[in-house]
């Protein structure tokens, strides 16, 4: 046991747990299940939007049913984080499922859109803990070396809840009704808390520590002001007044939460992680791949529905390619660097090959071979497995033990936050340069319409038709344009990340260097 003497001399008792294999994949279960149940959630509920808004007769409120999730789940992501240092990553986790299902259950039960929207919020206060925390616990109990071994389970999830949100969400929607889309959580929920409760262990004791609950209002707040200002440009397609308030608020608030916390004794983010630079760096590369990916993911859909015209089901089985090119590389790259491969060069190779994939999608067509869309998909893919989970490693490897769960979430908070600015971005200008070159693609598509099947009103709805089909076209390309600048960006990121040789065991850590009052309170 390793006695630290805290502050007043009280002692703080650390425990180190050594898991064998079994029970590590027992945990990889529960966890995943934990996770499964906030990524599906990002997935399955769009499919059920539209049924949704008709049954309450709201239909100017859906997209709310979407954002007021984001905003809490993308929020609250580093207060779990750093509440799971400070005391304890099982019941932290275990609070969040608990969390997660009593909004699920609300959800089921809302009886008008304003309800729906408030318990989806409710919803994402627990999902911002099972999403950063799952792999936090893994790096209480998995060394950075052995890591990669494990790391293809969590890709694992995430792509197979890309593909079956849609698909489960359809047949809910078509079946039983749309409340069954959150009612499907409960019986995941609660074997993911059997499952946990029988098998995870805290590694330490904790006392119980003053919250920085000033920082907590300060970042949430600040954070939710930018992701509605983000929203609200990228469904107008345009920089609005109010867009640019929020925007402009959020940020004082942001500012005013990182001087904050330069102050505070116990900071829920530490501005002192910032001062390593395998961290600086980790953190800019997630944001921006955030921004990349999570833009593909959101335009490409659009591209397969409103310019091939099939269904959303059908549009997220056309994804499949990317998520087996991430799928693959991560299980692989996770393997070999668990072999002793270098990491940085999984990194590069991995940046290298999303700007490809996103210089290919800026070159997409009306017409474009679904197996040429396919190729450019897996590019993207293969290029996210070699860095998302790898970047997750890099981090836990290269800080302190006590700050895992910040760091971690921190990743999953930048890697939302890009995602959620990126997706807007790219979807506002896809928006502003369809109206742009619309007029004039109508009337081209038109007069060939008109030329080649007589002047009627067919030949002209035809025209029309084709019309809006390019200009959606141009729109989408001048956003990917702005994506791969991005992607050139994270390029150029991946060669700044300096490699430290991984732990062999999951309970030493690198020196922290922490503020003067933080030694003092912790």
């Amino acid at each position: 046991m390793d006695p630290v003497t805290r502050a007043g001399g009280t002692k703080e008792t650390r425990l180190p747990v050594q898991y064998t294999h079994r029970q590590i994949l027992v945990i990889m279960s529960g966890l995943m299940m934990g996770l499964m149940l906030a990524a599906l959630d990002q997935t399955i509920v769009t499919t059920a939007l539209t049924r949704i808004s008709e049954d309450f007769r709201r239909p100017d409120l859906y997209s709310w049913v979407v954002t007021s999730y984001l905003l809490t789940s993308t929020a609250t992501t580093p207060l779990y984080g750093r509440l799971s240092d400070l005391r304890g990553r099982k019941r932290i986790f275990q609070f969040a499922i608990i969390v997660f299902l009593i909004g699920s259950a609300l959800c089921g039960l809302s009886q008008n859109m304003f309800q729906l929207i408030f318990f989806r919020a409710a919803q994402g206060l627990g999902a911002g803990g099972l999403i950063s925390l799952a792999q936090a616990v893994i790096g209480d109990v998995v060394s950075p070396r052995d890591r990669g071994k494990y790391q293809g389970f969590f890709t694992l999830v995430f792509a197979l809840s890309s593909v079956a949100g849609p698909l489960v969400g359809g047949s809910l929607v078509q079946g039983p009704g749309w409340r069954w889309v959150f009612y499907i959580n409960l019986p995941l929920g609660a074997v993911a808390l059997a499952v946990i409760n029988r098998v995870l262990r805290d590694d330490r004791r904790r006392l119980l520590l003053k919250i920085d609950w000033a920082g907590a209002v300060l970042l949430v707040s600040g954070v939710s002001a930018i992701l509605v200002g983000v929203s609200q440009v990228g469904n107008a397609g345009t920089v609005t007044r109010n867009a640019l308030a929020f925007v402009i608020v959020g940020t004082i608030l942001v500012s005013a939460f990182i001087f904050w916390e330069t102050k505070a004794a116990v900071p829920i983010l530490p501005m002192y992680l910032f001062r390593n630079d395998v961290f600086r760096v980790t953190t800019s590369l997630t944001l921006v791949s955030g921004a990349i990916l999570y833009g593909s993911s959101v335009l490409l859909p659009q591209y397969l529905q409103v310019v091939r015209g099939i269904s959303p089901t059908q549009a997220g089985l056309h994804l499949t390619p990317m998520l087996g090119g991430v799928l693959v590389s991560s299980i692989a790259s996770g393997r070999l660097i668990s072999g002793g491969a270098s990491y940085k060069k999984f990194v590069v190779c991995g940046s290298t090959l999303t700007v490809t994939g996103t210089a290919l999608y800026s070159h997409i067509h009306v017409g474009t071979n679904f197996w040429a869309l396919s190729g450019a998909l897996c590019l993207t893919g293969i290029g996210a497995g070699m860095t998302g989970q790898i970047l997750v490693t890099a981090t836990q490897n290269a800080v302190p033990k006590a700050n895992l769960g910040i760091a971690t979430s921190s990743l999953a908070f930048f890697r939302t936050l890009g995602g959620a600015v990126g997706a807007s971005a790219l979807g506002a200008i896809l928006i502003a340069q369809s109206k742009a070159t619309r007029a004039h693609e109508v009337a081209v598509a038109t007069r060939d319409a008109v030329a080649a099947h007589g002047s009627n009103a067919a030949s002209i709805a035809l025209g029309r038709s084709i019309g809006a089909k390019h200009a959606f076209v141009n729109g989408m390309d001048r956003a990917y344009l702005w994506a791969m600048l991005f992607a050139i960006l994270a390029f150029a990121l991946s060669f700044a990340l300096r490699e430290v040789k991984l732990r062999e065991t999951a309970h030493s850590a690198p020196a922290a260097t922490p503020s003067p009052a933080e030694t003092n309170a912790i």
